[in-house]
């Protein structure tokens, strides 16, 4: 796991460069990506989503497209579209930003369902589909959306399913008075995004992600994974538990956790401190227990404080 660890460090130290204050949230970006998962970050306007993508790309040295979605945009506008080449007499794919490694969907419930839907295939089965032709993805193939909570004018959120497919949702919250007054000086001159450079070799994720493979998870642990995911679907403050893909995350998700950490074996304390980011927008709160003060982030933290980690059979 040192392989990973010292991979990792790298791109911690450079991306802290331009994202101060922000280590547990770009330690959980990391998750995500070693195990080729989707990233959804939402927060509130100017908090550095955007900035953060970016910076991981230029840290990993990959290709990197961002995509502004608005209600026009189409969905041949993230996979791309044939056009008829006068010269060869026959019919050219010019591909969309959709092949890239990382790909940016800035505000994405901007964008109409028909689009959003587009990036459905890309981001499950890592190939898009255009004129009858199926077209492979290259690895590594990374989706960062961001959208705002507190706009709802001109939007349309996502549906379930597709929430399902992002392997987390992250938020990254404001900076305390002594961080942000450091963030002020650190922007006095030059925008640090401008100065720093390619630290790691992108195209060994893949790689990095199969390793992950052998980090052990006890039979008890991956039972406390499955029965924290039950829990969700039993509970009565819920109209939708997490999913059979929600409990795939976060047994993977742990695992690359640990191997961040150094560690080639998981521990509870690594699924208390992942399942709220990895399962929360896999839950669906009741409307009656909204009115009643319930959120799915403290229905999360009541099940983790009574899920019994040694279980009998499920």
């Amino acid at each position: 796991m040192k392989a990973i660890q010292e991979f990792a460090q790298q791109i911690f130290d450079n991306v802290e460069k331009v994202i101060i204050g922000k280590r547990d949230a770009i330690e959980l970006l990391m998750v995500a990506l070693l195990n080729e998962g989707h990233l959804l970050l939402e927060d509130v306007p100017g908090t550095g989503k955007t900035m953060l993508a970016r910076a991981l790309a230029i840290s990993l040295g990959i290709e990197f497209k961002r995509l502004q979605c608005t209600p026009d945009l189409l969905p041949n506008d993230v996979t791309g579209v044939s056009i008829f080449d006068q010269q060869q007499r026959a019919f050219t794919f010019i591909p969309g930003p959709a092949f890239s490694n990382i790909l940016l969907a800035d505000e994405i419930n901007r964008a109409t369902p028909r689009t959003q839907s587009a990036l459905l295939e890309a981001m499950g089965e890592r190939q898009v589909s255009v004129d009858g032709v199926t077209r492979r993805l290259e690895r590594p193939f990374f989706v960062i959306a961001t959208q705002n909570p507190i706009e709802y004018e001109g939007t349309f959120p996502l549906p379930e399913a597709q929430l399902d497919r992002f392997f987390m949702k992250l938020t990254l919250g404001y900076l305390d008075l002594a961080t942000e007054s450091q963030m002020l000086l650190n922007l006095g001159g030059v925008h640090p995004i401008e100065e720093i450079g390619q630290v790691v070799d992108g195209q060994r994720i893949p790689q990095l992600a199969r390793q992950i493979w052998d980090v052990h998870v006890d039979d008890t642990i991956r039972d406390y994974i499955v029965q924290i995911v039950i829990a969700t679907r039993q509970n009565n403050d819920l109209i939708l538990g997490a999913s059979p893909r929600g409990s795939h995350a976060l047994y993977r998700g742990t695992q690359a956790y640990a191997a961040l950490q150094g560690r080639d074996y998981v521990l509870p304390d690594d699924v208390k401190h992942l399942a709220p980011d990895i399962l929360s927008h896999r839950c669906l709160l009741h409307p009656e227990s909204a009115l009643r003060g319930k959120s799915v982030s403290k229905i999360l933290d009541d099940i983790l404080t009574e899920a019994p980690l040694e279980i009998g059979e499920l």
